[in-house]
């Protein structure tokens, strides 16, 4: 009788983008993480793509919000709105009374802040809120053995921060959390159009170029020769104030990418560096697993390879990850207790 008013749900609260996992559904819920409303008396206008359509294009009227900074929540009323909506879309016309709810959270966060997460959940109905580490939730959804002695690395790159943890018997023995990840990325590509090429774009073609033609290191063919991948970014010339189009090339996006991607990396090494000798053994068999929207870009792998040594590979599902692991932990009470008070009791 208690599983059935019972409704178990998942959450990654990202920074770019909220996703909702309801057991026995999935994934239900992919939006950005963004709210639109009146300016004069806050009444909700949009969430999610509709309202990331409105990004730098809203009058004055309309004010557009990412309630979300660097993984933790900047602007608690905005969260809270935004994702009452989600929720309701999740559950349609279902109710929330014992609602079982995970959340996942950035490694580093304060107590305050996973404090401010849970009560926003409870809000919008939750009755057992658990907060959980994304990288805990992540090698979780990525089908790593977390349970196992033998340990487990994953590097978790989201849109604010980069999570990077090291994980054995259920728990997570070292972790790395920069708050650095595709937000810094899209930044640095608006800096390097408008250093090259004296375009000011926006973050919506910054993200486009990232997705579309960014990379780590270039492709090249069976002879050698690199593979040339373009894409034009509209934008405005910052000399004339006119409307201008320059073709970027994947060797642009390399370049635009190599300070922020070598800060990753660092972070890889720290983990690495601060793990027990008998875990970074185990890493060395097991490698990293990459996950989260900035895991995704093209060659970011291989180059961790050759700056670490380490095998690397992507997870089959790197976007949904978090949510998945939040979701899937559900199914054991017992393990998901573990899982978020062992790193709480280190």
């Amino acid at each position: 009788m208690f599983s059935f008013f019972t409704k178990d749900m998942g959450i990654d609260l990202g920074t770019a983008n909220t996703l909702i996992y309801l057991t026995g559904k999935g994934i239900v819920i992919n939006e950005p993480s963004v709210i639109a409303v009146e300016s004069g008396n806050g009444k909700l206008i949009a969430t999610g793509v509709r309202a990331k359509e409105m990004v730098g294009k809203a009058p004055e009227s309309i004010k557009v919000v990412r309630p979300l900074q660097d993984g933790v929540i900047s602007d608690f009323d905005m969260t809270a709105e935004m994702l009452r909506d989600f929720i309701g879309k999740a559950l349609a016309d279902r109710a929330r009374s014992k609602l079982r709810v995970v959340v996942g959270v950035p490694s580093g966060v304060t107590e305050v802040e996973k404090r401010a997460v849970e009560e926003v959940v409870r809000q919008m109905g939750g009755k057992d809120v658990f907060v959980m580490e994304e990288p805990m939730a992540a090698a979780i959804g990525a089908d790593l053995a977390v349970d196992d002695p033998m340990g487990c690395m994953i590097a978790d790159i989201g849109g604010g921060t980069s999570d990077i943890a090291i994980i054995a018997l259920g728990g997570i023995v070292t972790s790395t959390s920069l708050r650095h990840a595709g937000d810094k990325f899209d930044e640095a590509i608006i800096q390097y159009m408008r250093r090259k090429y004296n375009l000011l774009i926006g973050y919506k073609t910054a993200e486009e170029l990232k997705v579309n033609v960014g990379c780590a290191i270039v492709d090249v063919n069976e002879e050698g020769f690199e593979v040339v991948r373009t894409m034009d970014a509209r934008g405005r010339d910052a000399v004339t104030g006119l409307p201008k189009t320059v073709s970027v090339r994947s060797r642009d996006m390399q370049d635009a990418l190599e300070e922020p991607i070598e800060i990753v990396i660092e972070g890889i090494k720290a983990t690495l560096e601060n793990a027990p000798p008998e875990l970074a053994a185990d890493i060395v068999t097991n490698g990293l697993v990459l996950s989260g929207g900035g895991g995704l870009i093209s060659n970011l792998d291989k180059l961790i390879e050759m700056r670490t040594g380490m095998h690397v590979r992507v997870a089959e599902n790197a976007f949904e990850a978090v949510a998945l692991g939040t979701g899937k932990s559900l199914a054991n009470m017992e393990k998901l207790k573990r899982y978020v008070r062992m790193r709480k009791d280190r």
